[in-house]
């Protein structure tokens, strides 16, 4: 499938900065640009933008490329599997930046600005308290560094600044939104005084070199858009398509941000156990729609269907308890061995899934992601739980009618050799039996006192993960405390 009015092939792109941990957003964008880009049977470009030395993190652009491949995304071109236009880390290409910089300033669509960033400070703090629009007063523009060097707020080393129209409107089309036309950009800062490009000069240059074809972004880039696109014009080069993805999004409407969500974060949903494809199937319902509705499906049902006219342009909000729903779906659709190991990284006490299989394996259709297993569990890594009476009289038996049981339990089950599963049960249902007990309230009973909850594995899986003494121990100590 080829798409109208464009000639080379498709060639997408998503371009992390390595400054922590992953954001979300990184996954978000990757999936849609990846899903474009295979429907067209194009390519897609992982590039890192790395040109932030201060907030730079060590380890983070490993980050991104584990949690992306994590999530069963692959590129094409990037840092790790090479391409056409190496190098993909923008700190590699600052040589490139700085020659098309100085074209810009040679040929008048750019200048030097010497002030300090206190004098830009008190500028922007004028504008706002005369309530005009904020922007670079171009106090520079025109000027000699000595005819600058004679007014306050000067610095040594200047920036390159972008000389932008007085009446650069600028509208384009969005694939997702239509026709937009964005705020009238100021003079942005192109290129740094530490000779790094800002983030507008280098996108620019970097998608035209690597022949990005549309730019599938975030909408919190729609103001910016107008930058990029004078530039375009003033280097001659051709434009991409754009389409401009809704943000995620809190529950007050709030961008989603590492700062105030945990969720923000990509590797939250591997500390907390979700699935990729549970986590693939959320994001981009986040922001599409299949034709037939359906809530269920994987992402190559979405490239398949794949048509910007299917993305909702509003902002949808970041449902935890949606994507809880979808995990726990493609937790049960596991079957047991591959649920072991999606589990054993969060079993309790270093247990693997084959150790206590009989007890993991009934846990998969109450659990909605992974983590929550070591609270299911954290009866078998305890020396001692606590019962509370209230719960005997809710869920268990009376009592005096506990104390016999649980007694009973002890007294016969101490004597069995092997504990294993079958003796168990059987010796289970003969005390019951003998004591002429309710079942079901005498397992609770039972349940209550080596787990300290009514909600378990079944009760011999349970016993038998304890083992022989440490059940004996606890339905004893139970006995002593209803007594007490």
């Amino acid at each position: 499938m080829s798409t109208p009015g464009t000639e080379a092939p498709v060639r997408t792109r998503i371009a992390p900065s390595p400054t922590g941990d992953p954001h979300v957003g990184t996954a978000y964008a990757a999936l849609f640009n990846l899903a474009f880009a295979r429907r067209n049977g194009g390519e897609f470009i992982l590039r890192v933008e790395d040109t932030d030395r201060t907030r730079y993190v060590e380890g983070s652009e490993q980050q991104v490329f584990d949690t992306l491949r994590w999530l069963g995304f692959s590129w094409d071109q990037g840092p790790d599997v090479g391409g056409p236009a190496a190098p993909y880390r923008q700190s590699e290409r600052l040589p490139i930046y700085r020659e098309v910089a100085e074209r810009l300033l040679a040929e008048g669509h750019a200048y030097e600005c010497w002030c300090s960033s206190e004098r830009l400070t008190q500028m922007r703090e004028r504008q706002q308290k005369l309530k005009i629009p904020t922007g670079y007063d171009r106090l520079c523009y025109g000027k000699t560094r000595e005819e600058r060097a004679e007014l306050p707020g000067f610095t040594e080393v200047p920036v390159l600044r972008m000389l932008v129209p007085d009446d650069a409107r600028i509208t384009f089309s969005d694939l997702i939104r239509g026709e937009i036309t964005p705020p009238q950009p100021d003079d942005q800062v192109i290129l740094k005084a530490d000779g790094f490009p800002t983030y507008h000069l280098a996108v620019v240059v970097d998608d035209n070199a690597m022949g990005v074809t549309h730019v599938i972004r975030g909408e919190e880039w729609i103001s910016s858009t107008a930058k990029h696109l004078l530039l375009y014009r003033w280097l001659g080069w051709a434009e991409p398509q754009y389409a401009h993805m809704p943000l995620l999004r809190n529950a007050d409407r709030s961008k989603i941000s590492k700062r105030k969500n945990p969720a923000a974060r990509l590797k939250w949903f591997q500390e907390e156990g979700y699935l990729p494809e549970a986590l693939v199937n959320f994001l981009a319902l986040m922001g599409y729609s299949m034709p037939d509705g359906k809530e269920i499906f994987t992402f190559d049902e979405v490239v398949e269907s794949f048509d910007f006219a299917r993305v909702n342009p509003v902002g949808p909000v970041f449902d935890i308890d949606k994507l809880n729903w979808l995990n726990g779906h493609y937790l049960r659709a596991l079957d047991d061995d591959a649920f072991l190991r999606a589990a054993e990284p969060f079993l309790p006490g270093g247990l693997t899934g084959e150790d206590i299989r009989g007890l993991v394996v009934p846990l998969r259709e109450r659990t909605k992601k992974l983590s929550e297993l070591a609270e299911q569990l954290d009866w078998l890594a305890a020396e001692t739980v606590e019962i509370q009476p209230a719960d005997l009289a809710k869920h268990g038996l009376p009592a005096a009618d506990a104390r016999t049981a649980l007694e009973a339990f002890a007294k016969n089950l101490e004597q069995l050799d092997p504990f294993e599963q079958a003796q168990i049960t059987a010796t289970l249902d003969r005390v019951v039996a003998e004591l002429g007990l309710n079942r079901r309230r005498s397992f609770m009973t039972a349940r209550l006192a080596l787990v300290g909850k009514p909600v378990s594995p079944p009760l011999d899986d349970t016993m038998a993960a304890l083992g022989a003494q440490r059940t004996v121990q606890r339905l004893r100590q139970a006995s002593a405390a209803i007594e007490g």
